[in-house]
């Protein structure tokens, strides 16, 4: 099977325990995900198969949207509800009005420095391997994007709530954004939920709930790999002269500016074109027999 599903990730699923039950369920070792959620997040997770592993590297930048709890007054060592409450204070006096008032501040480009659970590596290990093992390391801070971001549903008290939607870079920590507002607040705060609503174009809606699949049907429900392509890419439409010419590797003349293209033959994806100069060079070529542009199958 070549394609890729999307996936509703349920809560206590890590995205590799997701793979793993894909990879099952479809009878094959080359899956992968484009993404991870956290176990205790929930939401859209794409599950890439077969052929379709070779363009994650191309959908990496993804635009991503979460729907979180933001809980001001309790900070945590992993600044999520799964963490150890390492300060509390009171949000008694945090209005509507000041958090509303705080959130310009992070819109746009911002930094952030990783969490210690995140993935990120120091010294050949992952920060949170070093967090599992009591250690604590300095971290720079890294850019992100925020594209936008709001607050709702306030709730007023001691620890004061209120749900964020927001629209990030690939790499932004949600529960970092939670932390930082609260520190801006002067009261701390944390994420206690979070639901990915969005990866670029592929929103909650078209979500599959991963109960829902098995055997049976999780071929009828992957999706063609050339709908991943990002959709501001040029499509080429090729000749049968020009197919031959990119599968043994040759350039092609490039009309347009952008980066990258997609070429298709016949209506399938053919390669992936990545700009030289004035010319299309083929990065990725897929093979006729790849059955992954027509919308897969076993």
């Amino acid at each position: 099977m070549d394609g890729f599903l999307i996936i509703d990730k349920p809560a206590g699923w890590t995205s590799h325990d997701v793979v793993a039950r894909v990879r099952r369920l479809a009878g094959q070792k080359r899956v992968g995900h484009t993404g991870t959620l956290d176990p205790d997040a929930t939401g859209v997770l794409l599950v890439c198969l077969g052929a379709a592993t070779r363009l994650i590297e191309y959908i990496d930048d993804f635009h991503k949207s979460y729907r979180a709890t933001m809980a001001l007054g309790v900070e945590t060592d992993s600044e999520d509800a799964s963490g150890v409450i390492t300060c509390v204070r009171s949000a008694a006096d945090i209005t509507a009005a000041a958090l509303n008032a705080a959130l310009p501040a992070f819109r746009g480009e911002i930094e952030q420095i990783p969490p210690m659970v995140s993935a990120v590596h120091h010294d050949g290990k992952r920060l949170y391997e070093l967090a599992r093992a009591g250690v604590t390391v300095e971290r720079k801070p890294r850019p992100v994007t925020i594209y936008r971001l709001a607050a709702s549903d306030f709730g007023p008290g001691e620890i004061a709530r209120a749900t964020l939607c927001v629209e990030c870079s690939s790499g932004t920590y949600v529960r970092t954004l939670c932390a930082d507002i609260g520190t801006a607040l002067g009261v701390g705060g944390h994420m206690e939920t979070l639901r990915r609503t969005a990866v670029g174009p592929f929103t909650e809606a078209d979500a599959i709930p991963l109960d829902s699949l098995d055997n049976a049907n999780i071929g009828a429900v992957i999706r063609p790999a050339m709908d991943l392509v990002p959709g501001d890419w040029p499509v080429i439409e090729c000749s049968a002269e020009l197919e031959t010419a990119l599968r043994h590797g040759r350039r092609i003349p490039a009309a347009s500016e952008a980066d990258f293209a997609m070429a298709l033959a016949d209506g399938s994806l053919l390669a992936v074109l990545r700009r030289d100069g004035d010319q299309w060079q083929p990065a990725k070529v897929f093979p006729r027999n790849d059955p992954d542009a027509k919308g897969g199958g076993a």
